[in-house]
């Protein structure tokens, strides 16, 4: 059952070697998905219990003058430590990107292959079919994935949005809270089995009364099962003197919910620097004025007066 999130994922994948958008490119060939209807379709859907064998195409558009060979692949969709979405290098799939293959010839056989070299001609559209093998002990849930192209020193990459039939549990935690340099930093683990696109709402609370409080936004992110991601909120305009608890509420479709808080105090180093400075000051003025006032007291001069003593030898 397709859903928003993965309409914007689709065509925000981003590819661990130079990128490259799915629509035609000035210099040639491009990846798309198969059309099923008038308009075309952004990503690839699937969904099927464990243990079926699922089928879907894509097209390789060459609309240049010369052929060119494109060598195509399955690979498993993956978050950044920041979040945005990447797809794995070549040779490390264990999910989805493992169970696409493709139709090869092999001794004059049809046989399925995980890589597949493609030499399409000058102006044509190549339609290429794949399979999506769902292992019988595959977990229910999302597993996203890609199918990438590669030629000409560049690659190319269509959404694949695999859903496995069982039960979608949706959950996820907000860990590591902490407020620096003007940012409060956090981190979003999803513990569920569907790709989320949370919600933050931001509460910080301190002894001189409300210091922020933003209404629940929704994070431009698809946090996918399982992964964890590192995520910044700017907070500009912190207390210059308070001790605050700042406090992050995350929620998701489906039920998710998760909260965290930190605690810190903003001590205006600087004015108290400056102020101990004027303190200095103003004793070592106070000691000034207080020997020179002993000074004056003791005859005009720093010196205790000396007694002249004359040895004549008598003894009284």
């Amino acid at each position: 059952m397709p859903y928003a999130p993965v309409l914007r994922c689709a065509v925000a994948v981003l590819l661990s070697a130079a990128a490259a958008p799915v629509a035609a490119a000035d210099d040639g060939w491009s990846l798309a998905p198969s059309a099923s209807a008038p308009g075309g379709r952004p990503y690839v859907y699937a969904e099927g219990a464990p243990g079926t064998v699922l089928q879907d195409s894509v097209s390789v558009l060459n609309p240049g003058a010369r052929p060119v060979t494109v060598r195509l692949r399955g690979a498993d969709a993956d978050n950044t430590a920041d979040g945005d979405l990447t797809v794995r290098a070549a040779g490390k799939s264990t999910d989805t990107g493992a169970w696409i293959a493709f139709a090869g010839d092999r001794g004059g056989r049809r046989v399925p292959v995980r890589t597949l070299s493609l030499r399409v001609p000058a102006h044509t559209r190549a339609d290429v079919p794949f399979t999506v093998s769902v292992p019988a002990g595959a977990t229910p849930g999302d597993h996203p994935g890609a199918i990438v192209a590669g030629a000409g020193g560049r690659s190319s990459a269509v959404r694949v949005q695999l859903r496995v039939g069982g039960p979608a549990v949706s959950a996820l935690t907000v860990e590591h809270v902490a407020v620096h340099g003007g940012r409060i930093s956090y981190e979003l683990v999803n513990r569920g089995n569907t790709v989320l696109t949370p919600k933050l709402a931001v509460r910080a609370d301190g002894v001189l009364g409300r210091a922020l409080d933003r209404a629940p936004r929704t994070l431009p992110l698809d946090l996918l099962p399982g992964r964890r991601v590192t995520l910044t909120e700017p907070w500009r305009d912190p207390p210059a003197l308070d001790a605050v608890d700042v406090r992050l509420t995350v929620t998701a479709a489906g039920g998710a919910r998760a909260t965290a808080s930190a605690s810190v105090r903003f001590v205006p180093w600087g004015a108290l620097a400056a102020t101990a400075g004027v303190v200095l000051a103003a004793l070592g003025a106070w000691w000034g004025v207080r020997r020179h006032r002993r000074r004056t007291t003791d005859g005009g001069t720093s010196e205790r007066p000396r007694t002249e003593v004359e040895w004549t030898g008598a003894v009284s």
